[in-house]
């Protein structure tokens, strides 16, 4: 309903087109967007008209011929402002809409008439203050704040929340006297608007009716079983329940009677195990896979003692065979046994004479060991080239 308020807007239609620009076409190594006509200056040749280009259209221009409203049945607006009028009665779904009742002393709040010939706004606050319903009010002005966006820009620079709704019958002068206050909103009760009962789709609005005004009530809605008098034809919703106390309605004996007792066994989901990798599931899906299973350990039992007796007897073959080739080596050649044995010998005989050797050479004197070294360098010194000489 409240897309019904809105205007049409939209681009001009010629926006971003207002070149000669055409496409260079393939062949130059540029994009085929359309470019600048012209020479003798940085515009010509820069591309145009797509909505990537400097100075070109946006992309899908807006148009007037959006479907801007929209088409509401009549009898769908009148069960909405049925249904909120319902809602402002009860103080639960006013109090969730952030309004400040705790100090009225009932709703739906009913004033008397001579609130309607009220004529300034300081007696509008004395009326509101002497029923509780100025704290609202209050609330309202200490809600003021600014605007978070661009919307400061664009003459709706600050925000706050809604105070009450008063509803009159004849207007001697009470707009005026109300119009001033921040946050409280009029509305004459044969033109109630659904936008103010019920802002943001939010059913619940503090409404304070003057005594006429709520008398019209029966007037022009009427009731489930009489029809109204201004709107031909026309009767109130029929409810769905005779008592909107659901948490009466359930404690009620008649209900608690029926009900079963309260389950208060926990019962949490099995943890399903896999059979493949579980045995014991396995066995209870097939009570043969356990026989499968020791026939398994079994037989790797069996193969895993014939590996040992394999590489057993292999060790033990092996060995023989070692014996057999040093004791036919023996029988076949004798003289190299013996040779060794003489050469073990004589190397026993020379080892103390080598170390005697060995002690007087140390003990030679130091003063030969400088020419020794010294003729070492001078053999690894190069021989000079002749001069002259390629040799």
């Amino acid at each position: 309903m409240r897309k019904n308020a809105r205007q049409a807007y939209a681009v001009n239609t010629e926006a971003g087109h207002q070149h000669s620009a055409e496409s260079w076409g393939t062949g130059r190594a540029v994009s085929r967007i359309p470019r600048v006509s012209g020479g003798g200056t940085s515009r010509a040749g820069q591309a145009a008209f797509g909505n990537m280009c400097r100075k070109g259209r946006m992309f899908a221009p807006t148009r007037i011929w959006r479907k801007w409203h929209r088409k509401i049945n009549t009898n769908q607006k009148r069960y909405a402002v049925a249904s909120a009028l319902a809602a402002s009665a009860l103080p639960s779904l006013v109090l969730a809409r952030g309004h400040k009742i705790a100090e009225l002393p009932e709703v739906p709040l009913v004033i008397g008439n001579g609130t309607e010939s009220l004529q300034k706004t300081k007696q509008a606050i004395a009326a509101l203050t002497a029923v509780g319903a100025y704290t609202d009010v209050e609330k309202v002005k200490a809600s003021r704040k600014l605007r978070a966006g661009k919307g400061k820009m664009r003459n709706r620079r600050h925000v706050q929340r809604l105070g009450p709704l008063v509803v009159y019958n004849e207007d001697k002068g009470i707009t005026k006297a109300f119009r001033n206050l921040p946050g409280v909103d009029l509305a004459q009760v044969e033109r109630l608007n659904l936008l103010q009962l019920a802002p943001g789709g939010h059913v619940g609005r503090f409404i304070v009716w003057t005594k006429s005004a709520f008398d019209r009530l029966n007037d022009i809605y009427g009731a489930v079983d009489r029809e109204s008098t201004q709107k031909t034809g026309y009767t109130l919703p029929q409810n769905i329940i005779s008592n909107s106390d659901i948490t009466r309605l359930i404690n009620s004996d008649e209900i608690q009677s029926t009900l079963r007792p309260t389950n208060k066994k926990i019962v949490r989901a099995r943890h399903k195990k896999n059979p493949l990798k579980n045995l014991g599931v396995k066995v209870r899906l097939n009570p043969y896979a356990l026989t499968l299973r020791r026939a398994e350990l079994s037989h790797q039992k069996r193969v895993a003692e014939g590996r040992k007796t394999k590489v057993k007897h292999a060790r033990q073959s092996a060995s023989v065979q070692n014996a057999n080739y040093k004791r036919i080596s023996a029988d076949d050649f004798p003289q190299t046994n013996e040779k060794t044995e003489e050469t073990e010998e004589t190397t026993k005989e020379e080892a103390p004479k080598k170390e005697e050797a060995a002690k007087p050479a140390a003990e030679a004197p130091k003063a030969e060991e400088p020419a020794a070294a010294a003729k070492p360098a001078a053999a690894a010194a190069p021989a000079k080239k002749k001069a002259g000489s390629d040799y």
